[in-house]
């Protein structure tokens, strides 16, 4: 009786073509146990037995069954539903579900998973950077994605494709040998002080002053503004607590959880003067628990609604456009330029120490540099 090959076993012939053929046995399907062979070929015999050794070897590591499963497109779904999704904020989870399906899938949906390559990718980053953008731009805008929204997609590849290495589906990530675009550097804008009057001005207009007021003196994301209660306000020490967001998904629902990093859980010190404004607002609806809550509702705006209110505030005064996250910027600057020490700024902004904020806010160092060089120049000539 012959004896049942080995799981792993080969053995090599030469074909009637001339060719030499290695075979092994990869595995046995589960459900039939019917043995999984493989083979490999080439023109010597030295030439298939290393390829028939590493091939071995190879089919040690792999789940051979399931690796088969897979294509791209099926896999990058399980992970999402399965391993991203429950782990991740709405809002990421949004970008990756609309990064899977408008950007990847499209692109390289089809390819086995076992066989998909760097090439593949790189191929696929590229696109993306040339013809990417879903809807039609402006003559003046390019049709590709930006270098950060490639990133961003080459991070979520680089963790769906870790999970199968994990789950031995494939051998390697193929996204470690991808070459990813640098980050492009834009020009961070902020709301000038000679313009900051007009602003306010027109945000009183329109009912929400307080609202802006104290996002230019504290800098806080838009979902802690939105999310803040009555509660968190400390009127005798002047200060608010930021202990939660308001995250919005693409169906506009919201959705009330704990800022992103325990550092984005602060007191942030407020000025007398947002007290005052703080306490005016609260006399218009004194029985809402909301700080500010949207006038139609009676609920808290949603974080993309003060976006658009600011977009409003800009249209009405004619200043020169700037997004809502560059009030925070624009905090930032000013504080940095107005002799506040980096560390209270960076407590302030909740990043995760104070080094990031200064890497973030060179630029708005400068004069203090430079105030700092003629300082340092008048002591030196004092010193001659």
């Amino acid at each position: 009786m012959a004896k049942k090959r080995a799981n792993g076993e080969g053995s090599i012939r030469k074909r009637s073509d001339g060719r030499w053929e290695g075979r092994y046995t990869a595995g046995y399907d589960p459900e039939t146990g019917k043995r999984i062979t493989k083979n490999v070929l080439g023109k010597t015999q030295a030439e298939v037995k290393e390829k028939l050794s590493k091939a071995i070897e190879e089919s040690k590591k792999l789940d051979i069954v399931r690796s088969d499963e897979y294509t791209v497109a099926e896999w990058l779904r399980l992970w999402y539903e399965l391993y991203a999704k429950p782990n991740i904020r709405p809002t990421t989870a949004d970008s990756y579900h609309r990064d899977i399906e408008s950007h990847v899938i499209p692109r390289i949906g089809e390819i086995k998973l076992k066989k998909l390559t760097s090439r593949d990718i790189q191929k696929l980053y590229k696109d993306l950077q040339e013809n990417g953008r879903l809807r039609k731009s402006p003559k003046s805008q390019k049709p590709g994605l930006s270098n950060s929204t490639v990133r961003g997609i080459h991070m979520m590849l680089h963790n769906a494709l870790d999970r199968a290495v994990k789950e031995r589906l494939i051998l390697r990530n193929p996204t470690e040998d991808c070459i990813i675009p640098k980050i492009q550097k834009q020009e961070m804008k902020i709301l000038h002080p000679e313009d900051m009057k007009t602003y306010l001005e027109a945000a009183d207009k329109r009912g929400v002053l307080p609202m802006f007021y104290l996002e230019l003196v504290t800098g806080i994301r838009k979902g802690e503004l939105t999310a803040l209660l009555w509660s968190d306000l400390d009127e005798e020490q002047r200060f608010i607590s930021v202990s939660k967001q308001a995250v919005g998904d693409r169906n506009r629902n919201v959705t009330i959880s704990r800022p992103k990093t325990e550092n984005s859980v602060r007191k942030i010190s407020i000025p007398e003067s947002a007290i005052e404004l703080l306490q005016q607002e609260h006399k218009k609806h004194p029985d809402n628990p909301w700080m500010f809550p949207s006038p139609r509702t009676g609920e808290m705006y949603h974080p993309d609604s003060i976006a658009k209110l600011h977009e409003k505030i800009l249209k009405d005064t004619g200043l020169e456009h700037i997004r809502f996250h560059d009030l925070r910027h624009t905090f930032a600057t000013m504080a940095l330029q107005n002799g506040v020490d980096v560390k209270t700024v960076s407590s302030m902004l909740g990043h995760y120490d104070a080094g990031f904020t200064l890497k973030t806010y060179t630029h708005a160092t400068r004069q203090m540099q430079e105030q700092a060089a003629e300082r340092m120049g008048n002591f030196m000539e004092q010193v001659m």
